[in-house]
């Protein structure tokens, strides 16, 4: 890492962006004390790493750390249990989320019988089952299908409500834009963005028009389209503006139910600053 400076602000969600070897995971291995940093600081609620931090701080690591012959219950039980909960709190804890996230009937199984996407629902589980003020998750969605981000999101939601401070790193830019407060984009340990999503899009030039129409659109020279049944994302070319395309779109009989200047997405964004200097 170089330099690398940022803060991160109870209650809020902050994504931590960077394509693969950018430093995501170094940096945050480094935070929680498994790696020692060379020079700087890193503090977390105020204090540096100390074992004290592993009962507010809820840390799920990108690499997966199951115990694969032991019994589902069970092992959310004794990880419960090292974070400060009694046996029987844990016990009931346990299968609360293991009922939220529909493994109840999974709960006397060796986790090595479970498919990756369950395993991950139990790391999850193991991560958040003492209520820690403070979560890390490092690749969170990873082994989740589309049914299981949308559960995960809602879980991660519920404690956004209850004013958790949540740290995540990711590729999912869609559902970044969804929870996320703040980002950080990094590249070969640089930070390279840092802030509001909605300020650092004020940063990129080049609107995109988004319109939902019926009847058929034209092509043109105005714009690029990107079409699914009557929704269109227009680009438009160097130099128009975007009064040129709602004329031309008039002019051509398009039956306009919306038209909305929009700024760039954060996957446009992310995909813009990976690729600089290169």
């Amino acid at each position: 890492m170089r330099d690398l400076s940022f803060e991160v602000f109870k209650g809020e969600t902050f994504a931590f962006l960077g394509t693969n070897g950018s430093g995501k995971t170094t940096t945050i291995r480094t935070l929680i004390g498994v790696y020692q940093p060379t020079s700087g600081q890193l503090n977390i609620a105020g204090q540096k790493q100390a074992r004290e931090l592993g009962r507010i701080v809820g840390y799920l690591p990108e690499e997966r750390g199951l115990y694969l012959n032991s019994k589902v219950l069970e092992t959310m039980v004794y990880f419960g249990q090292l974070k400060g909960l009694s046996a029987q709190r844990a016990r009931q804890r346990a299968l609360k989320y293991l009922d939220r996230v529909g493994l109840k009937d999974k709960q006397d199984l060796i986790i090595k019988r479970l498919s990756s996407g369950q395993q991950q629902k139990i790391q999850l589980g193991i991560t958040i089952i003492n209520d820690p003020q403070i979560l890390i998750l490092d690749e969170p969605m990873k082994g989740f299908d589309p049914l299981n981000r949308e559960l995960f999101l809602d879980i991660l939601f519920e404690h956004k409500k209850k004013n958790v401070t949540i740290v995540f790193t990711t590729h999912e830019m869609d559902e970044t834009e969804k929870i996320a407060d703040r980002i950080m984009i990094i590249k070969n340990g640089e930070r390279k963005m840092y802030g509001n999503l909605e300020e650092i899009k004020k940063t990129f030039q080049g609107d995109r028009i988004n319109i939902h129409f019926t009847g058929k659109l034209p092509k043109s020279k105005l714009y690029e389209a990107y079409t699914e049944k009557h929704y269109a994302e227009l680009t438009p070319k160097p130099g128009v503006k975007s009064d040129q395309i709602l004329s031309y779109l008039i002019d051509n009989k398009v039956h306009l139910d919306k038209f909305e200047i929009a700024g760039p997405s954060l996957n446009e964004i992310f995909l813009k600053v990976s690729k600089q200097d290169q």
